[in-house]
């Protein structure tokens, strides 16, 4: 028999990045938005859809869409750039900042998969462990730069804590290296003010957004990044052919013609968040994090261990997502729908009795 392929080394010492995707009553563990947008943006999405030339590549340059988003942002279309999810977004610009002999600096705890996407383009991670309550400071910055990283990565809300990063202290980094800092927004439409004001001064500054949380965009897997002329240009170099297919391009075209009614469901998000917020604090010896995005990340009272909490809950129905490799013995929950969360804080409170 042939022998099996060999793969690179490294790669089979690191377990794949997986979201449960399990059927369960309140699947509260990715951030998705609860409530999809109405349905004139699916009736305009069909249709649109249903004229596509589907025989032929997609625009290479998604040249409607950059148009329509830099329109919307009141922002150069030079400086706008698209791909699938913030996902590839942060892999093209690691692609072309970071790489083998070269670092990236990343302030822990954060989002998992920026260490990951370093894993995966041979970029070096030099991790800086944050306090809590896990805010950016100015020495902070200074000593993760004494390492002469080529990338920063900065995460803001941040992706477990919640946390708004200080906008001075973003600015204090842009000026303060030639690295590319990277200030992911995924989440910046629940809470927060955007990095995007600085970029005019700092080219070296790219923030990355996302369709997939204030927009209920998940399926459609779009992101972009609002950055400099000069960083899209070598984004260009690194990009995959044809890399956004029509279908993905026509739904955010479609979507951003629907961003008031996108943003008329955050209110109700936000609530459910704060609800979240209100029912743990009201939960003795229970520690909750103040948030600004669109979940909460909490650690049970000091005698239930987070990882059988979670199997309580999801017995339960309930699925939240573990976090205690990030913050120790701490669950993240996604503000759901009203009957999702009340369906949460029933069955916490039972777990945490039993």
């Amino acid at each position: 028999m042939t022998p099996a392929a060999t793969p690179r080394p490294g790669v089979r010492d690191v377990a794949p990045y997986v979201s449960p995707q399990l059927e369960v009553a309140a699947r509260l563990n990715t951030n998705e938005s609860p409530h999809p947008l109405p349905q004139g943006f699916s009736e305009e999405l069909a249709s649109t859809i249903r004229d596509l030339p589907m025989n032929r590549y997609p625009d290479a340059q998604m040249t409607r869409l950059r148009e329509e988003l830099a329109a919307h942002h009141d922002h150069p279309v030079e400086g706008t750039w698209t791909a699938n999810g913030s996902n590839e977004i942060l892999t093209e610009l690691l692609l072309a900042y970071g790489g083998p002999g070269r670092a990236a600096a990343i302030f822990e705890p954060t989002y998992l998969l920026h260490s990951r996407l370093c894993w995966l383009t041979h970029t070096e991670v030099a991790g800086r462990r944050l306090d809590d309550p896990f805010v950016l400071t100015e020495a902070a910055v200074d000593e993760a730069l004494a390492g002469s990283p080529d990338v920063v990565f900065v995460c803001s809300p941040n992706n477990p804590t919640g946390t708004v990063q200080p906008l001075g202290v973003i600015a204090h980094l842009a000026a303060s290296t030639d690295a590319l800092v990277i200030v992911d927004e995924a989440y910046v439409e629940f809470g927060g003010e955007s990095a995007l004001k600085l970029v005019a001064d700092h080219p070296n500054l790219a923030v990355v957004r996302t369709f997939s949380k204030a927009f209920a965009l998940a399926g459609a897997r779009l992101g972009y990044v609002l950055t400099s002329p000069e960083v899209v240009d070598d984004l260009q170099r690194v990009r995959l052919p044809y890399h956004l297919s029509s279908l993905t391009q026509a739904a955010g075209i479609v979507a951003l013609r629907h961003a008031g009614e996108a943003m008329s469901i955050l209110d109700a998000i936000r609530g459910q968040r704060d609800r979240i917020v209100m029912g743990l604090t009201a939960i003795d010896g229970v520690t909750v994090y103040p948030s600004d995005a669109n979940f909460v990340l909490f650690v049970p009272p000091a005698d239930h261990d987070a990882t059988l909490v979670w199997q309580g809950l999801l017995d339960r129905g309930v699925l939240v997502r573990d976090l205690t490799a990030v913050v120790p013995n701490a669950l993240r929950v996604t503000a759901g729908a009203e009957h999702e969360v009340g369906l949460f804080l029933t069955s916490l409170r039972e777990v945490l009795a039993a």
